[in-house]
């Protein structure tokens, strides 16, 4: 992961920890991460240690949005399980020592992939890494919330009803401009929307393979990052994440794999990976498939509208990467009605 040189008050942080985490000194550095548009990122270096902060960012924020506390509270409830989580340590909800509410967690050592061609991979290699990615998915959607103190993380009732109707008012409250597709695209969800089928899992609401890190070979996965969308809900919107961000253009910013021939870069399908993932989870099938990668569509289309708000309000971690992201907004529209015009995987 590439850093940049970030403001932070180190004295501030140094103070809050003193006493509280053995081996954390005062001579605190920080660097922050180049990536992550909502929760900035910093890599601290405290003596010999190693550790990560996350924080919400500054100025307005939606309700409900930047959940660092929801985090750290699920990272701290997933350690020892079949999920490879990071250590963390210490939460701050004092806005006042830093601004906003942080908490610092264990740097892991690890390799991080961009995007899922798994160019820096043998092409013999890459079809692991993808089956480790579908074996933590399978093994998420696996745990037992009451065992791990998790049955109230999230509400009852019909996930992607909730969902739909959550994201639609955060879009709304961060629409800039008016975009049809958007307006249709919501419009056609409410009204396709499956009967709830009773899977009541833990997900993670933005499971990629950006969002975990690997060991050198990239056949074990060591951690899987960025909680701040997790909850209660139905397994099947991770999955299609997946799905949906592997139609998305090849490079470092589609980070997809739309055009690219996988079985001569020894690439999964999106049917294999599907197949492979209810094998895991002891699934016959997914009815319906076209309208959860439909609501991914919506779904990831509402949250680059809201980080393109925060870009023209001011409040961007990185302004010139926000505006851009947000301009996909209609795109992100367009692919979840095609979606739904096409048939199950």
């Amino acid at each position: 992961m590439s850093t940049s040189t970030a403001q932070l008050d180190t004295e501030a942080v140094a103070r809050f920890v003193s006493g509280r985490l053995p081996g954390f000194t005062e001579a605190v550095t920080a660097q922050k991460f180049a990536m992550g548009q909502s929760n900035p990122t910093y890599l601290l270096q405290a003596g010999d240690h190693r550790y990560v902060l996350r924080r919400k960012p500054l100025g307005t924020l939606l309700k409900s949005a930047h959940a660092v506390d929801r985090e750290f509270r699920v990272i701290t409830a997933l350690r020892g399980t079949a999920v490879p989580v990071p250590t963390v340590h210490l939460l701050c909800e004092d806005e006042d020592i830093i601004g906003s509410v942080f908490y610092i967690m264990d740097h892991v050592e690890g390799r991080t992939f961009g995007e899922p061609r798994l160019l820096e991979l043998p092409r013999a290699d890459r079809a692991a890494t993808l089956d480790e990615m579908n074996r933590v998915l399978a093994e998420l959607h696996m745990i037992d919330v009451d065992d791990v103190g998790l049955s109230d993380y999230g509400p009852p009732g019909n996930y992607f009803a909730r969902q739909l109707a959550r994201w639609s008012k955060q879009y709304h409250s961060s629409q800039t401009v008016r975009i049809d597709a958007m307006k249709a695209l919501i419009r056609e969800l409410e009204a396709t929307l499956p009967e709830d089928d009773g899977q009541r899992t833990l997900v993670h609401g933005d499971f990629r393979i950006d969002n975990m890190i690997f060991s050198p070979d990239g056949r074990q996965c060591r951690a899987l990052l960025d909680w701040e969308l997790s909850t209660l809900g139905h397994p099947y919107a991770d999955l299609a994440g997946v799905i949906m961000q592997w139609q998305m253009p090849p490079g470092s910013e589609g980070r997809g794999l739309a055009g690219v021939d996988r079985a001569a870069q020894g690439l999964v399908t999106d049917t294999a990976f599907v197949h492979a993932y209810c094998d895991r989870r002891g699934l016959t099938g997914i009815p319906d498939f076209g309208f959860y990668l439909a609501f991914s569509f919506f779904r990831m289309g509402a949250i680059l509208q809201g980080v393109l708000k925060r870009a023209l309000d001011g409040n961007a971690s990185n302004p010139e990467q926000a505006q851009k992201l947000g301009s996909y907004v209609p795109q992100f529209a367009r692919a979840g009605l095609d979606a739904l015009e096409k048939p199950d995987l």
